[in-house]
């Protein structure tokens, strides 16, 4: 089992940033991909960016070029900092991590954007 802990989000103006964070409990052992995922109201669940043990990152095209993954392997934790926000990126986002090929999702944080 791995509990997940985000903390970072709340309300920010378009041009803004916010910096998330996250950690993961219990060992490293296993945890090879750790990312965010989004939820904006009304929408399904999308994934945001993910990064590998190794550090290659992954992102998805409407945050390409404004948001940046990075993880400290040694703490088990994962952070997104974003800049230049949109309103569109409202959303609640949700830290991921897969261990040993299970995934796991933390409980949520919310970013809202104001225009």
């Amino acid at each position: 089992q791995v509990q997940l802990v985000e903390s970072g989000g709340g309300l920010v103006q378009a041009g803004g940033s916010l910096r998330l964070s996250c950690a993961a409990s219990g060992s490293s052992l296993g945890i090879n991909v750790m990312g965010w995922d989004r939820q904006a109201p009304g929408k399904q669940r999308e994934l945001v960016a993910t990064i590998t043990k190794g550090g290659r990152t992954n992102y998805a095209d409407s945050v390409k070029g404004r948001f940046t993954i990075s993880r400290d392997n040694a703490k088990n934790t994962v952070d997104l900092q974003m800049n230049t926000l949109k309103p569109e990126d409202t959303a609640v986002y949700y830290c991921s991590v897969r261990k040993f090929g299970v995934d796991y999702w933390g409980k949520g944080t919310l970013v809202t954007v104001s225009s």
